[in-house]
């Protein structure tokens, strides 16, 4: 009986099944590191809320001090439409700050990499300004600009500009000087060796100050509608907690949440169709952790 080249005389797997063997394995990983990262979290979310209601129920614990987590459901449902109204001023306050912070922050971040003078005179006062309280400045902000939607953004845009400057000068920094040789061996001019070595290498760091940025968006508005605003699901906070409406104060939070993680996640989503090798390292972890 004559045998494949590949295939041993005796009997035991070939090469391509081994190979192929790896592969289903580290598939069967990926699969259970995935769904490991979602049940874990949900689990422990969920025994957490199971325990809050049991204290809340049987501990005697008063309503306007700690709702359980079926009144706050409760309240989520009753007043979904008018969560739904103001969720939508927040959130385009988070998005008007955000994208302000990206448009000033990288252009200045670029000039700080690039002039050193521009970085010695600014760069110090970038740091000095971040000891000022934000919530300080935000009632200037509405005696000059009114009680419209500018503020609110201008608040948020103070608030989370900071990570994207820093994230993105460190980034542009830190690329091993090699590369750099390597690229004007090959005959690369700057704007080249910028585009394409600089850049990319500095990818994650930029997209780590993102994620920093867009949650620190979300709080700048509600401090802009806690000073001074007249919508928006921090202006609810406020109203809820005069009223002593304390199911729709969780309620109000719970909205916050599901608007800061949904706009964490779509900047992850952006990350990891922009650096699919970063979404490579993870997995190799997340296989090297099994």
């Amino acid at each position: 009986m004559s045998t494949r080249a590949d295939e041993p005389a005796d009997g035991s797997p070939s090469i391509e099944e081994v190979e192929a063997s790896v592969q289903r394995t580290l598939a069967r990983r990926e699969a259970r590191a995935r769904v490991s990262g979602i049940v874990y979290p949900a689990l422990v979310l969920v025994g957490l809320l199971v325990l809050w209601e049991l204290a809340s129920r049987y501990l005697g614990v008063p309503t306007f001090i700690l709702p359980a987590p079926t009144l706050i459901a409760d309240s989520v449902g009753a007043h979904f439409p008018i969560l739904l109204k103001q969720g939508w001023v927040t959130t385009l306050e988070i998005l008007l700050g955000f994208g302000l912070s990206v448009a000033v922050g990288m252009p200045l971040a670029l000039a700080i990499f690039l002039w050193p003078p521009f970085s010695r005179s600014v760069y110090p006062l970038l740091v000095s300004s971040q000891t000022i309280p934000k919530v300080a400045v935000a009632p200037l902000f509405i005696v000059w600009f009114g009680f419209s939607l500018l503020p609110k953004v201008l608040i948020a845009f103070l608030i989370a500009f900071f990570p994207v400057v820093i994230n993105t000068a460190v980034g542009l920094e830190s690329i091993e000087p090699e590369k750099i040789f390597l690229a004007r061996s090959m005959g690369l001019g700057a704007t080249a060796t910028f585009f394409k070595i600089r850049l990319p290498n500095a990818l994650p760091l930029i997209f780590g100050g993102l994620k920093i940025s867009i949650t620190l968006a979300v709080v700048g508005a509600v401090v802009g509608e806690f000073v001074g605003g007249d919508a928006g699901l921090g202006y609810l906070l406020m109203v809820a907690n005069g009223s002593m409406d304390t199911p729709l104060l969780f309620a109000g939070i719970v909205g916050l949440t599901v608007l800061g993680v949904a706009f964490f996640l779509l900047i992850e989503i952006a990350e990891r169709l922009a650096i699919p090798r970063q979404a490579e390292r993870r997995k190799a972890g997340a296989r090297e952790s099994m």
